[in-house]
């Protein structure tokens, strides 16, 4: 049996180990950025390990472009999806085998790839860009009719079974 002092000297030691690798880990991943342009090459970003946009470039060109917005929405994308690919290779042994695998799976899940340029849900085709920023909504569906009242009772029948007498006979 070890004396408890040594096992306590040597958990303090596998303790500020893996502080350090720790703060290591940390201080490579921060370093990691990924750049993207888009594909005319009139708009650049960059986003940190986060995902966050830390750098946009626009060209005069695109300026007043119509879709602006879109497009840089589509290039940050496409630059966040790539956050995986370039964890893994910022951080080639420090992180382990199953740490990394977990990082690099969370970062896919969080950032997938972008739709392809034109793609729309469910097979219609890409309504066509006249400017228009909104689509009206449909008119809702209208209310049924309503069911046609009853018919009164031909004089002579008892509805209520009570034999056209009083209840209270």
């Amino acid at each position: 049996m070890s004396n408890p002092e040594q096992l306590l000297a040597s958990f303090d030691a596998k303790i500020a180990e893996a502080k350090e690798r720790g703060d290591r880990m940390q201080a490579e991943m921060a370093a990691v950025t990924v750049a993207e342009r888009s594909s005319d090459g009139q708009i650049a970003v960059k986003v940190n390990h986060l995902g966050n946009l830390v750098g946009l470039e626009i060209g005069h060109a695109v300026r007043e472009k119509a879709n602006l917005a879109d497009e840089i929405l589509r290039t940050v994308q496409r630059a966040q999806s790539k956050l995986a690919g370039a964890v893994q290779a910022g951080l080639p042994s420090i992180a382990g085998t199953e740490t990394m695998n977990e990082l690099v799976e969370q970062l896919h899940r969080e950032f997938p790839e972008p739709e392809p340029q034109g793609f729309v849900e469910g097979g219609h085709a890409a309504p066509a860009d006249d400017g228009a920023r909104f689509i009206a909504e449909e008119e809702p569906p209208s209310r049924p009719k309503p069911a046609p009242p009853r018919p009164a009772p031909e004089p002579g029948t008892d509805d209520d079974y009570f034999s056209d007498g009083d209840y209270l006979r």
